[in-house]
């Protein structure tokens, strides 16, 4: 996948709307990321990633606090209706 130099631009500019990391929590950063969503080509086995990964740290033994938790489920309801609209 080849990118333009409009689609650079837009996601420098998507980029200055996210948090960086020291300035708020993961799950802060991730919701600011998802708050400034765009549709954009993603290969479904990254998502699928995402997924799994999202759903492990879901689990209590990893320690997560619980916006984080809530972040991550949020993130997997997304990703799953992404991949699966249908459903």
């Amino acid at each position: 996948m080849t990118t333009t130099p409009a689609s650079r631009v837009l996601g420098r500019g998507v980029a200055q709307l996210i948090p960086q990391p020291g300035d708020v929590s993961a799950a802060g950063r991730a919701t600011a990321s998802l708050a400034a969503l765009r549709t954009v080509p993603v290969h479904a086995g990254v998502l699928e990633a995402a997924v799994a990964l999202l759903e492990d740290l879901q689990d209590p033994a990893r320690g997560a606090d619980d916006a984080t938790v809530a972040a991550a489920a949020a993130t997997v309801t997304l990703l799953r209706r992404a991949l699966h609209p249908d459903i």
